[in-house]
């Protein structure tokens, strides 16, 4: 049995005498780099649907301008945003937008005011079906960085758009 193996071996050793092995040149099993912008977009869309459920209804005004705040504000806060004492350091332009889009776009919007340490924005949503009208408000109230949102001054944008308070942390803010 011996004698077999040793001749299956010099058998084998002279076929593949000449072959040289094959060096690889890529590793398939990695999976391929996504770009930047691809990461960044999937976090925003994981963020997004985190905080805002489209079944979820607060408790919002049915009546007069669309208000509403966090139960540990002051009341005095929404007269502040009534009146337009905050002025909003970042503007979002909603318009023309479906849900989808603006879900993602108000998610990014909070999370560059945290980031810009900045209080107060503005978010317009237009008239059109009033579809963005009816969605915003619910979004905004499930968000935990929000403190409070009133409906717009004039001056910046009526009943079209929202002023948002938002909680930035325990970082000096202005007002």
């Amino acid at each position: 049995m011996n004698d077999k193996n040793i001749t299956d071996f010099e058998s084998f050793s002279d076929l593949v005498a000449g072959i040289k092995p094959i060096k690889q040149q890529a590793h398939h099993f990695k999976q391929p780099v996504k770009p930047k912008q691809q990461v960044e977009i999937k976090a925003q869309q994981i963020h997004a649907s985190s905080y805002f459920s489209d079944t979820y209804q607060p408790l919002l005004p049915v009546t007069g301008p669309m208000r509403w705040a966090n139960e540990n504000v002051d009341k005095l806060e929404l007269k502040r945003l009534r009146r337009g004492d905050y002025v909003p350091d970042l503007l979002l332009d909603l318009h023309g937008l479906r849900q989808s889009e603006a879900k993602l776009e108000l998610a990014a919007l909070i999370q560059a005011c945290v980031k810009q340490n900045s209080i107060c924005c503005s978010v317009m949503h237009g008239y059109g079906m009033g579809i963005l009208k009816q969605q915003i408000p619910m979004w905004l109230a499930q968000h935990p960085k929000v403190r409070a949102f009133h409906q717009a001054p004039k001056e910046w944008g009526g009943d079209a758009a929202l002023l948002v308070l938002i909680d930035i942390g325990d970082q000096p803010h202005r007002r």
